[in-house]
């Protein structure tokens, strides 16, 4: 688990949106929190499972991919903005995530 402030959320988000522009060959001014990450950028959750490996080896983090997948299922991500909040969440509290 790692701290959780706005310097990790910037980073993140960061993160995030470069890793879209790139993978969906998109400009990045053009991605946003409410961008739809299927819809707008025709992404894919081949792109989830990518991002998760990058955050896993930045944060040295300890959750399991079902881990993910259960939250995922309760809690679907759409937007840029939930990916980031669902990322933030599985940084403070890794396999802990779906006791919240």
């Amino acid at each position: 688990m790692a701290i959780v402030n706005e310097t990790v959320r910037n980073e993140v988000r960061d993160i995030i949106i470069r890793f879209f522009a790139d993978e969906c060959e998109v400009d990045i001014s053009s991605i946003n929190d409410s961008t739809h990450i299927f819809d707008d950028l025709d992404g894919d959750s081949l792109m989830f499972l990518e991002l998760i490996e990058i955050f896993k080896k930045k944060y040295n983090l300890n959750i399991e991919l079902k881990t993910i997948g259960k939250y995922s299922v309760k809690n679907p991500v759409r937007t840029i903005g939930e990916l980031i909040n669902m990322q933030m969440l599985i940084i403070e509290h890794e396999n802990d995530i779906l006791n919240m």
